[in-house]
């Protein structure tokens, strides 16, 4: 997989965070807790995708 394919699927993993953060702020039964973990692991896309940004 090519540096440029692989920061494109991180991308569209963190769009997919984005999208199951905001249904989850919405849902009256979502828990802040689970909530909060999704958005740890969409900054920890965000930070690899910024990283391997900068090597490229």
């Amino acid at each position: 997989m090519s540096l440029s394919s692989h920061i494109e699927e991180l991308k569209k993993k963190h769009l997919a965070l984005s999208e199951q953060v905001e249904r989850a702020q919405r849902a009256p039964g979502s828990s802040t807790l689970e909530i909060a973990e999704l958005k740890k692991q969409k900054l920890k896309i965000k930070e690899e995708i910024e990283r391997l940004s900068v090597s490229a």
